[in-house]
């Protein structure tokens, strides 16, 4: 908690962050929410939302800041260590304790723990998932079956890379019953009659909490087909976004050792050793001391097989790592276990067990480094094409400027962005009720008294105002802005401001000097 929840407000709204808050906005003044099978990801992440936003009695989206977003994925990011419980008969007891650990400290897993996207929910039912479904094999309890089909079903309603999460557990309950036939263990993962009676119902479940979200809580059927019609789109877009196109070793790399510059460097190798040493272990011996053989295995195949996935995939971005990660943290928690455990001699057990510490201590100062001193920096290796910080020096002159015109908050703005890159300048301006937004200038509308462009249209902008007004009717702007200022890395903004608003912002100045 004292890694994820301090000053939830600090870090600059990622796009992503600011388009998920926009549709939370409709959600939350119309109550109308749409799943669009093109963007956004699935709804989970904007009713969950709506708890924090209700416990504070808002009812528009100015009335919200940051940390009504990102309480959500807090919360869920603390969960992953209490669902860890479902596992204790599973785990070995050090393992247990390592995994929740790493689970705590991890960079990877704070940082994104603050971030108002959807990946800490999926991976938060993922574990969920692993843990009711273990529990009732283990059982036979149909209440674990019930729970797995709720988080089966949640993870579906949360984002459409779930299934290649259900592909690596089939694919994982194969192999693990493959395995263990060939190594004579009794295994408790074959299909009988019973079982497939409990899995038809597990689905159902599944597909009913699924459809409940999707459908808009039934106000909205046609989202159901749409949350399947959608891998289509992913299908092309997972093979043709060059943007976000990066080598088969790009989250690894991210993981074990990332520089930029004369930046510090960030590694979390520490628990990829361990997970390593988790995975040889697990297939060099038939049975471990105080852990369910059968789990490991799952775990091990699990890791292996969604982290060659999502490696192969040529579509990456940083957070989506986690879905993977998460095992690996598991199979660390064996492999710190293993290295201690497998020393005969106190002294080497008692250093090793001071090297994990030291390891763990580097992993605490990263996690609180990241989230807090480099939260949006290009050094960051979880940042990725981040707002800059200059977006609250944008905003706050807007609304300075706008406080001293006689509209007030119904200033008419411009904002102007080739390509429409203008996010996440929607939340920031959430206030403002008349803003344009455009992807080019549009000389058919009057020059508003205020006007945010990228330098790309600033020849046309110029146009507008100097050109295509008769004589007599010319107004003079004056720059916005006092020096080079950023959206993100490399895209800049200028801003352009009515010489009588500018005066009057000044003598406002002064007057409360």
């Amino acid at each position: 908690m004292a890694l994820r929840l301090p000053q939830l407000t600090q870090r600059p709204m990622h796009t992503d962050e600011a388009v998920h808050a926009i549709k939370f906005g409709s959600l939350l003044e119309q109550g109308d929410y749409k799943y669009d099978k093109h963007e956004y990801h699935g709804p989970t992440l904007n009713y969950f939302t709506l708890i924090p936003a209700w416990i504070q009695s808002s009812q528009k989206l100015s009335e919200i800041n940051e940390t009504t977003l990102r309480i959500v994925p807090v919360f869920f990011g603390l969960m992953l260590i209490l669902l860890l419980l479902l596992l204790k008969d599973e785990l070995d007891k050090t393992a247990f304790l390592f995994a929740a650990l790493f689970i705590a400290i991890s960079p990877a897993l704070t940082y994104y723990s603050r971030y108002y996207i959807q990946e800490m929910l999926l991976v938060c039912f993922t574990l969920g998932a692993i843990g009711t479904g273990f529990r009732y094999l283990k059982t036979r309890n149909i209440k674990w079956i019930l729970l797995t089909g709720l988080f089966l079903g949640l993870m579906h309603a949360t984002k459409e890379t779930c299934i290649l999460t259900f592909g690596a557990f089939f694919l994982s309950i194969i192999f693990t019953s493959f395995l263990n036939k060939k190594k004579e263990t009794n295994s408790y993962l074959t299909l009988t009659s019973n079982k497939l009676q409990h899995l038809i119902l597990m689905g159902v479940v599944a597909f009913m909490i699924s459809a409940l979200f999707y459908s808009s809580f039934l106000t909205h059927f046609p989202g159901i087909l749409d949350s399947f019609k959608t891998y289509i789109t992913y299908i092309h877009r997972a093979g043709q976004n060059d943007l976000h196109t990066h080598p088969w070793y790009y989250y690894l790399q991210l993981l074990t050792y990332y520089k930029v510059g004369t930046g510090p460097a960030w590694s979390e190798a520490l628990i990829i050793i361990l997970a390593i040493t988790g995975v040889f272990r697990v297939f060099r011996k038939k049975e471990i001391l105080g852990g369910n053989i059968q789990f490991y295995r799952f775990i091990a195949f699990y890791t292996i097989i969604l982290t060659l996935t999502y490696s192969i995939i040529p579509y990456k971005t940083p957070w989506s790592m986690l879905s993977f990660f998460i095992a690996m943290i598991l199979m660390a928690g064996l492999g710190a276990a293993y290295i201690v455990r497998q020393q005969s001699k106190v002294y080497l057990r008692a250093l090793l067990i001071f090297l994990i510490f030291l390891g763990s201590m580097h992993l605490l100062y990263q996690a609180w480094s990241l989230s807090y001193k480099y939260d949006a920096s290009p050094s960051n290796p979880y940042v990725y094409a981040h707002t800059s910080s200059d977006i609250f020096d944008i905003s706050t002159r807007i609304k300075e400027v706008a406080l001293v015109s006689p509209n007030g908050n119904e200033t008419y703005i411009e904002v102007i962005c080739t390509g429409d890159d203008y996010w996440p300048l929607p939340w920031y301006l959430r206030s403002f009720p008349n803003i344009g937004w455009w992807s080019k200038v549009d000389f058919e509308v009057p020059a508003s008294p205020i006007i945010i462009a990228t330098p790309e249209v600033e020849p046309d902008v110029l146009h507008k105002l100097y050109n295509i007004p008769p004589p007599g009717k010319k107004n003079l702007y004056l720059p916005l802005f006092d020096s080079y200022t950023e959206l993100r890395p490399l895209v800049e903004l200028r801003g352009y401001v009515i010489k009588e608003l500018w005066d009057s912002y000044q003598q406002d100045l002064i007057s409360e000097k």
